[in-house]
């Protein structure tokens, strides 16, 4: 993983107060600070327990604009810098407690510190859900990802699983058949929970095959290097074991935004996720922000993120600029239209 130049290590004097408070540190939490830093509003970025986001387990990125190819972490290293060079203040350092019931807003942090601001930008993403299996963390990113639209391109030609049984995982094996030569849907029920029309393209499609009531145990590759040749399933009722050949594997049994923060402060939905007013980031609370895949439960990409980012940032300085929020009281959460 790409290593932090020392010329843009983290800030290490928090300030007491700030105009923009950002909450997460991949492509929308850097994005809006940019854009906010630039509006000269001085923002101050917490990174999180994560910093630069899902993109730091990702290899080769080939769908940013701009860059043919370039490694995740590399990504964020840039994006980072570009942010600190625009005179955002960054920390590294967690969130863990976040009141939005008063004005200024207060976050508590792991450290110790306390930091109050004026708005707050949430841009803490969302995780994919994983199975738990030692070699599926052996083989992440070698083989073994979360994200068809992002890696399919790699499997032109080859074979591939994908194990869930919902609408994210017929959408993956779906999109997958553009590139690979054989799909197996793997799938510990006998019928999918996908919307039927899913279902129907699915059964469909010639190079999808559906492997019922199986769930997987085990990813099989190589060391050296590093690579997926298959995975080892079992029958959930006969017990009854088979390995199925793969280049790759997708986990499609879903994402969960981390909203944990807010889950009690926040509207939200779709399982979690922070409910936006449609074409904004603001949420039910004024003043407060959300960007990227913490509110995203359709495209969840990178390059959306950071749309979504500078959204934030331009939404949060025209608020600033019609609002003086000194010793006001913090306006009443509104319910946002579906």
């Amino acid at each position: 993983m790409s290593q932090v130049p020392a010329e843009i290590a983290a800030d290490t004097s928090l300030p007491a107060h700030t105009r923009v408070l950002i909450v997460g540190s991949g492509p929308a939490g850097y994005t809006a600070a940019v854009y906010a830093a630039r509006a000269m509003l001085k923002p101050v970025l917490i990174q999180g327990m994560q910093p630069g986001g899902q993109l730091t387990i990702t290899t080769e990125v080939e769908n940013w604009p701009g860059e043919t190819e370039i490694q995740g972490p590399d990504l964020m290293v840039r994006m980072e810098a570009h942010a600190r060079a625009m005179g955002a203040r960054i920390f590294v350092d967690t969130v863990t407690r976040l009141d939005l019931q008063q004005r200024p807003f207060v976050a508590e942090l792991d450290s110790g510190a306390r930091i109050t601001a004026d708005a707050v930008i949430l841009a803490t993403g969302a995780q994919a859900r994983w199975l738990g299996l030692p070699s599926e963390e052996k083989f992440k990113g070698f083989g073994v990802s979360a994200c068809a639209t992002c890696d399919g391109f790699f499997y032109r030609g080859r074979e591939v699983v994908v194990v869930g049984g919902g609408n994210t995982a017929v959408e993956e094996a779906l999109f997958l058949t553009n590139f690979a030569s054989k799909v197996t849907l793997i799938h510990r029920r006998d019928s999918l929970r996908a919307e039927k029309i899913l279902q129907e393209r699915l059964f469909r499609n010639p190079k999808v095959s559906v492997l019922w009531d199986h769930e997987l145990v085990e990813v099989a590759g190589t060391d050296g290097p590093l690579g997926v040749t298959g995975v080892r399933v079992r029958h959930v009722r006969e017990g009854a074991e088979q390995v199925v050949p793969a280049d790759g594997v997708f986990i499609a049994i879903g994402h969960a935004p981390a909203s944990e923060l807010v889950k009690d402060q926040l509207e939200l939905h779709k399982g979690g996720y922070v409910k936006v007013e449609p074409g904004s980031t603001r949420t039910s609370i004024p003043g407060v922000f959300a960007a990227g895949d913490l509110t995203d439960h359709v495209y969840r990409q990178a390059v959306t993120s950071a749309g979504m980012g500078c959204m934030a940032a331009l939404d949060a300085e025209r608020w600033l600029a019609e609002h003086d929020m000194a010793g006001e009281p913090v306006p009443e959460a509104a319910e946002i239209p579906a």
